[in-house]
């Protein structure tokens, strides 16, 4: 697999693992399952602090094309989305990742956190059930207590389980790092207004590789 050539390959990347974590996100609140090879991708990537490149981040380009195939379909249908929640709930952990940045404190809370918790997950897999309570523990902590909250809806069943609320507080703070990285890589909602065609053209390329 190639890496990323140009910047704006890095946003799409970068948005592909926002939006297909936020994808198992709404999936673990409907249904109490997910996929677990993206949810692995996911929750790899937040402990993979110090990787040089995207792709690093993921792991392969091939790692994140769920979510490539998720923007792809967004952009073909102009924005006439399968699961029309997907997008607000992106918005919002976009809106969440300036607070996030800003609030100095809190990001450095997470990172000490999640520094502390990464031999754990290397020794039992980022996926183990004890590493998603003490993500969801971390991400309750410290980003739960920032504003906009992110809302996630879903069955009442699934919602009312320690364990699934657990899942998907990890798998917001998955989603949060790829917004993080989404701005570090010069992302921006203009993108989707000034740059929509070659973001597409961007997505069309992984999806080809």
């Amino acid at each position: 697999m190639s890496p990323a050539a140009n910047p704006l390959d890095d946003r799409a990347i970068a948005l592909a693992g926002l939006v297909q974590a936020l994808r198992q996100v709404r999936q673990i609140a409907e249904t109490g399952q997910a996929d677990s090879a993206v949810l692995q991708t996911a929750l790899d990537s937040v402990f993979r602090i110090d990787a040089t490149s995207p792709l690093e981040i993921y792991g392969n380009a091939h790692a994140v094309a769920p979510g490539m195939q998720l923007l792809f379909d967004y952009f073909a249908n102009e924005g006439d989305a399968k699961d029309a929640l997907l997008p607000r709930l992106a918005l919002s952990v976009m809106q969440l990742e300036r607070r996030f940045v800003r609030e100095g404190a809190t990001a450095t809370k997470v990172q000490e956190g999640l520094l502390a918790l990464a031999p754990t997950a290397e020794r039992l897999g980022s996926t183990h059930p004890d590493v998603l309570a003490s993500l969801g523990t971390l991400y309750a902590d410290t980003v739960s207590h920032l504003r906009p909250r992110v809302m996630v809806q879903g069955n009442p069943h699934y919602l009312g389980q320690a364990a699934i609320v657990s899942e998907i507080r990890a798998v917001l703070l998955a989603a949060l790092r790829s917004a993080v990285l989404w701005r570090q890589m010069g992302g921006s909602l203009w993108d989707f207004l000034l740059r929509r065609r070659a973001l597409v053209g961007a997505v069309q390329s992984h999806l080809r590789l």
